[in-house]
């Protein structure tokens, strides 16, 4: 199982060789001609105009700022929520301990084996299909979608523990939330993180993000064995689903829509702290 992953690294060690540079990086190199003509990258943007962007958000830079400073508050915060509810979710819990929580609800050794593979197909699948709606549908509204198919499948799961429903309907109603979890949070997360923060900041906050995101995949799912044995599979999933509904708050509230606007219009919106 570890042996197979080899071939999933050399895809992407190929792949890797075939992604543009991106305009911010040409310009640092003083490749502005270069940077000009990326049009998979700018869309159906000027690049003259956004090359100005960038020109004046770099001569606006201050280099003594930090991400904690006042006016960043605002995207400090969609930075911490998106990261926070991501792991609240459930999702590193489901990942971590497929095979246990199969055989919580009732499949045998073979059979909880069998859907635990089927958990990794069905999240590379949806996660194939977030990638390909990202830009389309935008990150807000993929956002929505998954917030909705995480409250449904995990009230299913409550429903399942708590009734002792058998068979294969747990392992449907997680393999929904997989998917859901895939088109949505997991599609969203990593390229909101990038989007909301400052050219000059931008490394310090996705580090943020990143770091709330993996220290709480860390503490959640050790937790969730014992949870386990203290409360029960079923309020340990109600926790997740009551937590699902004050993502949906935060997305409707709070968070922002990205799709369409350049990373220095984005730096506009935060700055005036635009949630809706």
């Amino acid at each position: 199982m570890i042996g197979i992953e080899v071939l999933s690294a050399v895809i992407y060690t190929l792949t890797v060789f075939t992604v543009p540079k991106s305009p911010r990086w040409l310009m640092s190199q003083g490749k502005k001609k270069e940077a000009k003509y990326l049009k998979i990258i700018f869309s159906d943007k000027n690049p003259e105009a956004v090359i100005a962007n960038m020109e004046a958000e770099e001569a606006a830079s201050d280099a003594t700022e930090t991400i904690f400073m006042q006016k960043y508050r605002f995207p400090l915060i969609l930075a911490f929520l998106i990261a926070f509810f991501n792991q609240f979710s459930g999702i590193n819990a489901l990942l971590y301990y497929s095979k246990r929580i199969f055989e919580a609800g009732g499949l045998d050794e073979s059979s909880a084996l069998l859907s635990s593979i089927g958990v990794g197909v069905v999240n590379f699948i949806f996660t194939l299909i977030g990638l390909a709606l990202i830009d389309k549908f935008g990150r807000k509204k993929l956002m929505y979608i998954g917030s909705f198919g995480y409250i449904i499948s995990l009230t299913m799961v409550v429903l399942a523990f708590g009734f002792s429903w058998t068979g294969m309907a747990i392992p449907l109603f997680l393999f929904l939330f997989i998917a859901t979890h895939a088109i949505g949070q997991g599609a969203v997360i990593w390229v909101f993180i990038v989007e909301i923060f400052p050219t000059h900041l931008r490394a310090k906050g996705q580090a943020f993000g990143s770091s709330t995101h993996w220290v709480l995949a860390a503490i959640i799912p050790s937790l969730v064995p014992i949870m386990f044995q203290t409360i029960g599979e079923s309020a340990v999933f109600g926790v997740f689903a009551f937590m699902m509904v004050l993502q949906l708050i935060f997305v409707w509230k709070m968070m922002p829509e990205t799709k369409g606007k350049t990373l220095e219009e984005v730096n506009d919106q935060m700055l005036k702290g635009q949630g809706k």
